[in-house]
């Protein structure tokens, strides 16, 4: 069974960065890493899950409008590792963040990211 942990998260001021580390595990021949489309979401409290990024198998990747530009997501295929990188954080980017395949129904615990002063 194919299950992704995230890390990274943490308390933060507004303009600081963090990197979210995001490690998969569970993958096979049949079924690599390789061929995974990634998705990084984000839940802040009281609000609907919110898709932040994409990350396509060969490192192309797209973002939600309010994060482009300060946000970059990056992938290491051999070990099944996706990042997030982020920069210019603000109040507004406090939430839990989720990676795992785009199609998928189901996620892990997420990594809270906090942006206060």
């Amino acid at each position: 069974q194919v299950q992704f942990v995230e890390s990274g998260g943490g308390l933060v001021q507004p303009g600081g960065s963090l990197r979210l580390t995001c490690v998969g595990a569970g993958f096979s021949d049949n079924d690599p890493f390789t061929e995974y489309i990634m998705v990084w979401m984000r839940q802040a409290p009281g609000k609907a899950r919110e898709w932040v990024a994409t990350i396509w198998p060969g490192g192309a990747t797209i973002y939600t409008e309010s994060v482009r530009g300060r946000f970059t997501g990056s992938r290491d295929n051999a070990k099944a590792t996706v990042y997030l990188q982020m920069n210019s954080l603000k109040v507004e980017d406090t939430a839990v963040y989720y990676c795992h395949r785009f199609d998928s129904t189901t996620w892990g615990q997420g990594t809270q990211v906090t942006v206060s002063s």
